[in-house]
């Protein structure tokens, strides 16, 4: 089993920027694909964006949306994996999740993670 514990959530300016932590604990994480997602107010669990994934086998990728303003990184060492969001705007308003994919392949698709944490909330005012 794998534990996920985000923090960093909280409140913003438009154009602004935060950073978003996860920190696993009861496995090593380094082959595991860490995605983040997204709960926009008044959408349903199931209907969570993809934001961001990072694998040890591919590139970083992005959802069209943050393309360009959030940078998913990892620290191996300390399990943790990070979500920079810069130039903030009142859409990416949401609950933040983040997700561990024990097979390690490139994933995208809520069902493709197994473990999830219980999520931070980022709001961005203008």
């Amino acid at each position: 089993q794998v534990q996920l514990v985000e923090s960093g959530g909280g409140m913003a300016q438009v154009g602004g920027s935060l950073k978003l932590s996860c920190a696993a604990s009861g496995r090593t994480i380094s082959m595991y694909t860490m995605g983040w997602f997204r709960q926009a107010p008044g959408k349903e669990r199931k209907e969570r964006e993809f934001v961001a994934c990072t694998s040890q086998s591919d590139s970083p990728y992005y959802g069209d949306s943050v393309k360009g303003r959030f940078t998913v990184s990892r620290d191996d060492a300390k399990n943790t994996v990070y979500l920079q969001m810069n130039t903030l705007k009142p859409e990416d308003t949401a609950i933040y999740y983040c997700a561990a994919n024990p097979r390690g392949l490139w994933a995208s698709k809520e069902e493709e993670y197994d473990y999830w944490g219980r999520g931070t909330q980022v709001t961005v005012s203008s």
